[in-house]
């Protein structure tokens, strides 16, 4: 049996499918370490995002080879997916697996370490499985991939032909996973997806019922349950109506805008425009006045002008949303983005990204402040730090870990970024099986 260190890049899915990778070479017998100290084989699970993302990927794996010079070295992920090549002559490097022959890198390292052949499965010409995936963060939290692929093609994005279509889960499934996710302790659950508002092909079922399935059939045990990022187009009523009227689902909501920029949205091939944007978060806001709503901005898309990027600047500042996430355009082989003849320099996409950041720091620590004097549930994830419903990180003093614990913000953000907050009164512990 060998010792094998897993490291992840890019996103909640990526790493739920590092998670299931783990646990399958645990069974087989393998022991996990971490990713700096000594290890038999290196499992990189790449991103192809941005150009970044690819660069530190190659920066890994040449760090791994010089401290590791007889290790084998296994690419997976998007970037192996999409550019299975590119690591060629990346030294160490045994074996190169496709997004669609993840599940079957156990075997697939056994095979490398007993000096056999690998053969992996060849990638589907009917079309791509699912492959149900979950990952741990800390010891309260779970992210849960119900759904995988996008059928959108948005400009500048390689993610269909990374990921595949739009394919999810089985109700039956996801439920059958949330048990199992139960009995491992975990109090939150997190369910992920490329498109999650698109759950539900091929079977049918829409997401909706999914969540009311998880709702009526689900463990009791799980507390707490939180939406990654959802499309706004497909943030319907009666999906805010549903978590409206369950407490045990997260005011919590991450939607990608992109641009304010109806110019920009058109070129980038988004299904909405500012007007539903803003009827959607303005929905939210009715329903849940304290919501966390987190926005993706992509900055620099070729043709931005600074006439457009002021326009997405006012909008984001004068909309009621709590913190941003922001991206510099990166241009992606491909993709039709990538042919615009009028591309924007790289200085004034990081300079208008960091303009971004900066409002982006000012919503967080007003959203914060809008929230001193209501009593928010913290769920520990240690006894000095938690996550509230509304998505705020806060540090408080004697929690037990584990327990949804009232709280009170004191308005006081540490060098850390978390919020500092008291407990108001004694925790119950979360029941465990």
């Amino acid at each position: 049996m060998a010792r094998i260190a897993l490291h992840t890049l890019g996103c909640k899915l990526n790493f739920a499918e590092t998670a299931t990778i783990a646990r399958q070479l645990t069974s087989a017998g393998h022991t996990l370490t971490d990713w700096e100290a000594p290890a038999d084989v290196y499992i990189l699970n790449t991103c192809t995002v941005t150009h970044q993302a690819e660069r530190k990927a190659h920066k890994l794996l040449r760090q791994i080879h010089r401290r590791a010079p007889e290790a084998l070295i296994i690419v997976t992920g998007c970037y192996a997916q999409l550019r299975p090549e590119a690591f060629q002559n990346e030294p160490g490097v045994a074996l190169v697996a496709r997004n669609t022959q993840k599940p079957y890198l156990a075997q697939a390292v056994d095979d490398l370490l007993q000096m056999k052949s690998v053969s992996l499965p060849a990638p589907p010409s009917q079309g791509w499985s699912f492959w149900l995936s979950s990952s741990g963060e800390g010891r309260t939290r779970a992210f849960l991939k119900v759904q995988d692929g996008c059928d959108y093609k948005c400009s500048f994005c390689t993610i269909p032909q990374a990921r595949g279509p739009s394919r999810s889960a089985t109700p039956e499934t996801v439920l059958q996973e949330l048990y199992t996710i139960a009995q491992a302790g975990f109090k939150e659950v997190v369910l992920t997806g490329i498109n999650l508002g698109d759950y539900g092909k091929p079977h049918g079922t829409d997401f909706l019922t999914l969540l009311q399935w998880i709702e009526k059939k689900g463990p009791s045990e799980i507390r707490r349950y939180r939406l990654s990022s959802i499309e706004p187009n497909l943030l319907h009523d009666e999906i805010l109506d549903f978590i409206a009227e369950h407490e045990r689902w997260a005011p919590h909501f991450h939607l990608p805008l992109q641009s304010g920029s109806d110019r920009l949205l058109g070129r980038m091939r988004r299904r909405y425009r500012r007007r539903l944007y803003e009827d959607r978060i303005n929905a939210i806001r009715r329903r849940f006045p304290l919501a966390g709503i987190g926005v993706d901005v992509i900055v620099g898309f070729p043709g931005e002008s600074e006439s457009d990027f002021q326009e997405t600047h006012l909008f984001l500042a004068e909309l009621p949303v709590s913190y941003l996430h922001v991206f510099p355009y990166s241009e992606r082989p491909g993709t039709l983005a990538a042919t615009f003849s009028d591309q924007v320099p790289w200085e004034v996409r990081l300079w208008r990204s960091e303009i971004l950041r900066e409002l982006s720091q000012r919503k967080k620590a007003v959203f914060a402040q809008s929230c001193i004097g209501h009593p928010l549930q913290a769920l520990l994830e240690t006894s000095e730090e938690g996550l509230t419903e509304n998505y705020l990180r806060v540090r408080v003093t004697g929690g037990e870990v584990g327990t949804l614990t009232p709280v009170l913000l004191t308005g006081t953000q540490d060098e850390e970024g978390l919020f500092h907050a008291r407990i108001i009164n004694q925790p119950h512990p979360i029941p465990t099986l």
